[in-house]
């Protein structure tokens, strides 16, 4: 059945047997690198045109779609590595594409000090997208918080923290949410109370490139668990880690997907494992008994094109639709070095239109 007939599909579906499903997405790191910049750059604004044209099918078909943000958005002058920035031209086109929320805490959060963390959320704001994990002053914080989002029929309540921001500390009354698990018990608390049926923790971990998770990451991991999220999606180590979806240990009468990185989403990023990264897909259920769960999970694997003589724009697509070019042999090696990882470690996710 063709993806744009599928939302349509299921809704009937549903109303016929009396159940409700929904789809979500997850992508991981969307970055800005000095070559990206560059090749978006045109008269004194930025193009990003074709950038994401071969998922958007993908994309925007889903109920919600959730991107980590991994640079402000902030003002001028724009630059890439060790200190994000991007414009907001970068957002248009993720918004565009059909990403809902925008993933703020994370390492680079602060790349640009308190101004560009403000200037990030007003930019966001002003396009009315929704963000989580960094907030103007602890008023923002508590205003926007518990967050609770209507995923069609399904009360989400969602929380992203990082490790840390790369030793620069939040001034001028600016909130990051950092990993402390007193605050993520309270938050997630709060969450329940306010009537989340299901809670996704967002997560930015984990040590860069390597491609299983750590001590710590498992800990905390188990630790989210025992407090009944629904979902744990993780990011940071610009390349994928394994997945697995499984009823909770602590309560079988639920499941769990723990998805320990999604790898890059969009980079400048060269080695075979971080040229690309996984879209995961969740479905959720409600059946007879009107409880709330994520009945399934998958993923399908990204790589990022980069702009050459052919390409004007970077462009995010499908690994195994490169095929031809410069640039196949390089998402080959990125699709097999990831499958190797998850068809060893992952439980219960496989890829989508792929039997594990």
């Amino acid at each position: 059945m063709p993806g744009l007939l599928l939302p349509l599909f299921t809704s009937i579906v549903s109303l016929v047997f009396g159940y409700d499903e929904a789809d979500m997405i997850f992508v991981g790191d969307a970055m800005q690198h000095k070559a990206q910049l560059e090749a978006a750059a045109n008269k004194g604004t930025y193009d990003y045109s074709g950038y994401f044209d071969a998922i958007e099918p993908i994309v925007s078909t889903a109920d919600y779609a959730v991107v980590n943000l991994e640079t402000p958005v902030s003002e001028p002058p724009y630059s890439g590595y060790p200190c994000f920035n991007a414009p907001a031209e970068f957002i248009d086109a993720l918004a565009d594409v059909g990403f809902d929320l925008f993933l703020t805490a994370n390492n680079h959060t602060l790349d640009r000090g308190a101004r560009g963390l403000r200037n990030t959320i007003r930019n966001l704001d002003s396009r009315g997208l929704g963000h989580i994990g960094t907030y103007s002053d602890k008023e923002s914080r508590n205003e926007a918080l518990p967050k609770i989002v209507d995923v069609n029929k399904f009360k989400v309540g969602f929380l992203n923290y990082t490790y840390g921001t790369n030793g620069i500390e939040p001034r001028d009354g600016v909130v990051v949410d950092y990993i402390d698990r007193p605050t993520i018990k309270t938050d997630v608390k709060a969450l329940r109370s306010a009537g989340a049926e299901l809670i996704c923790v967002c997560i930015h971990w984990g040590d860069e490139y390597r491609l299983l998770p750590n001590a710590t990451q498992r800990h905390l991991a188990d630790f989210l668990e025992a407090l009944g999220v629904d979902m744990i999606i993780g990011a940071h180590p610009h390349v994928i880690q394994p997945m697995e979806i499984r009823p909770n240990r602590y309560d079988s009468t639920k499941n769990v997907l723990l998805v320990y990185s999604l790898g890059n989403f969009v980079s400048n990023m060269r080695t075979p494992d971080t040229r690309g990264g996984a879209m995961v897909h969740a479905k959720l259920f409600r059946g007879d008994d009107k409880k709330a769960s994520v009945k399934a999970a998958d993923y399908r694997l990204l790589f990022t094109v980069p702009a050459d003589g052919n390409n004007k724009n970077f462009k995010v697509m499908e690994a195994d639709s490169v095929k031809s070019g410069r640039w196949k042999p390089h998402a080959e090696e990125f699709a097999r070095r990831a499958r190797d990882i998850f068809d060893k470690h992952n439980i219960g996710v496989p890829e989508a239109g792929r039997m594990q």
